[in-house]
């Protein structure tokens, strides 16, 4: 998408419902789960939508609220909505933040501009305000895709799973100690393996 394409995709979620967001699976792209909505009266539908900022280089969030609100919103009956909805502070049990004021394009990005430049392709910073978080992301591209019910983000594997890939991965990253890293770098990596079922050579 270009700049206007992206205004224009931020523009249709306005007000809408933020339900989940955090990196990808693979932990390269970062994700927000938008739950839209509209007047019943035009006959559309709900649905269930993926924000997919592409090649994140940054992601940073905040709180949106007050440290007054904060204090009393520490109670742990808060997190489900059926204990918490009847007290006095934010109620995290209903599993949504309000897309307000929204998102947008942050026009001039010195951030954007340096990844732009050291990696030959259009980077772009985006800000997204709610009334629980407030998020900052510097990132490539944005796809948009309405997701079919079960969608998940995240799935725990089966045990036999598991072991394998985490085998695989661990392995690789044995072979990059040994190649690409070097001095501290290379001694941490070197430590958390130590710690696995992979056994270094």
């Amino acid at each position: 998408m270009n700049s206007n394409e992206m205004t224009a995709a931020f523009e249709d979620v306005f007000d809408q419902a933020i339900l989940f967001h955090g990196f990808a699976d693979y932990m390269r792209d970062y994700d927000v789960y938008i739950y839209a909505t509209a007047d019943p009266r035009t006959g559309i539908k709900p649905e269930h939508l993926r924000y997919r900022f592409k090649n994140c280089v940054r992601a940073a969030a905040t709180t949106a609220l007050s440290p007054e609100i904060w204090n009393r919103s520490l109670d742990e009956r808060l997190v489900l909505y059926e204990t918490g909805r009847d007290l006095d502070a934010y109620v995290w049990g209903v599993k949504w933040q309000g897309l307000y004021p929204g998102m947008q394009l942050v026009p001039v990005s010195a951030e954007a501009a340096q990844w732009s430049l050291a990696l030959g392709i259009p980077f772009h910073e985006a800000t997204i305000e709610t009334n629980g978080h407030n998020l900052s992301l510097v990132f490539s591209d944005l796809v948009v895709a309405l997701l079919s019910p079960g969608a998940t983000p995240f799935v725990v594997p089966t045990t036999h799973q598991t072991q394998k890939s985490h085998s695989e991965h661990l392995g690789a990253l044995t072979y990059r100690c040994d190649g690409w890293l070097a001095g501290p770098e290379a001694r941490w990596a070197r430590r958390q393996l130590v710690g696995s079922s992979v056994r270094i050579s």
